[in-house]
């Protein structure tokens, strides 16, 4: 089991003007994986969605972190530079997947600039902000995570299978 951490980037949610259905969705799809440790709220602003993610990555040393909201073209949706600004790695892979199996569903996913990296032992991931596209993006990488996961942690070797 990993632990998670979620960081729902809504102006509206982080003064509790609207729900964050989108968090409570990701919630829920992991209860497999790992339980949620952190959960956070902020504004889309780039300097707190970093400071979010460093926070649970080197503080909480949270092993997965899942950003949703803040993806798309609007000029406040910063959460991939925010996350670009705080990982080591890229691992590009993750919101390729994603993106493929939405354009299958619509073409509005081209326009979804999200980012998955890593920090130190800290796997991060950018998903939409609509419940509908957490839901579809989740179900695309959740069959890939546990591994992933454990190699990130040292605790796997093998990608190939025999």
């Amino acid at each position: 089991m990993f632990s998670i951490g979620i960081v729902t980037a809504s102006d509206k949610g982080s003064r509790g003007e609207r729900e964050d259905v989108s968090g409570r969705i990701i919630a829920e799809m992991l209860t497999e994986l790992g339980t949620v440790k952190h959960y956070l709220i902020v504004p889309d602003e780039q300097n707190a969605l970093s400071e979010a993610i460093v926070d649970m990555a080197d503080k909480k040393q949270i092993d997965l972190i899942l950003t949703t909201g803040g993806t798309g073209l609007g000029p406040r949706d910063v959460t991939p530079e925010a996350t670009l600004a705080v990982i080591d790695r890229l691992v590009p892979g993750i919101p390729e997947a994603m993106r493929a199996k939405s354009l299958t569903i619509t073409s509005r996913a081209m326009l979804s600039r999200a980012v998955a990296g890593m920090r130190g032992r800290t796997l991060i991931i950018n998903l939409p902000g609509s419940p509908k596209g957490v839901k579809e993006c989740l179900e695309v990488i959740l069959p890939a995570l546990e591994h992933g996961l454990a190699i990130m942690k040292g605790e796997a070797g093998e990608c190939a299978r025999p």
